[in-house]
């Protein structure tokens, strides 16, 4: 297997998908990993007001520049770095500007979204699902949203009820069957994430060695 190990991480909102991303990347060194959100993906609507982009379903498939995301794993494996949008989550606007990311040995795509389109699945040599319980990936977002969007209880409630649940429902529940590796309770499942670190190690040996070295 030529070019960077891409390793899927997907997952309910609130699964605990991040942490696990980032507990991979952390157990490897700095220069050998990068990770791609994504969220960071979302379409710039800048046609709508800032009212229409709050009501706008944000967990559909459609609402994410899926294709731009395959243009760069494709770029990336290829060895060339490219520019990923960033997105601001108060104002429903991607930002003017960008992150360059460089190739690395591996690169790490997380998204509640991530195995739903082909295209993606296609450019993913692991697939993880984190699977957790509704009832805590509910709590969970409740508190992000909270305080770190600066959204009220409200608007967490009405949007979780008319599109976070039935999208789970249609698109990322069924996803589960194109994962490779389930880990049960995201973050809190030391030993699935250190067995998924330690193949990570093994299929990227020599590159993580030499970047470890390197940096």
């Amino acid at each position: 297997m030529k070019g960077p190990l891409i390793v899927g991480v997907a997952g309910g909102s609130g699964s605990g998908k991040t942490t696990v991303a980032r507990r991979i990347a952390e157990a490897l060194p700095p220069s050998a990993v990068t990770t791609l959100e994504h969220d960071a993906y979302y379409r710039d609507r800048s046609d709508l007001s800032y009212e229409e982009r709050c009501q706008l379903n944000v967990d559909h498939p459609d609402s994410l520049e899926t294709e731009l995301l395959v243009e760069h794993l494709v770029a990336l494996r290829a060895g060339s770095a490219v520019d990923v949008p960033l997105y601001d989550f108060k104002t429903h606007r991607r930002s003017r500007e960008s992150r360059r990311v460089q190739p690395t040995p591996v690169i790490i795509v997380e998204g509640i979204l991530v195995f739903v389109e082909a295209a993606v699945r296609e450019q993913l040599d692991i697939k993880i699902y984190v699977d957790t319980d509704a009832d805590i990936r509910a709590f969970r977002r409740i508190r992000r949203d909270i305080e770190h969007r600066g959204r009220t209880f409200e608007s967490v409630r009405e949007q979780y009820y008319r599109t976070v649940r039935p999208m789970h429902l249609q698109f990322v529940e069924p996803s589960k069957r194109w994962a490779d590796v389930i880990i049960p309770e995201g973050g809190d499942n030391k030993i699935g994430i250190d067995l998924v670190i330690a193949l990570v190690r093994q299929m990227r040996a020599a590159e993580i060695v030499d970047r470890g070295l390197a940096g």
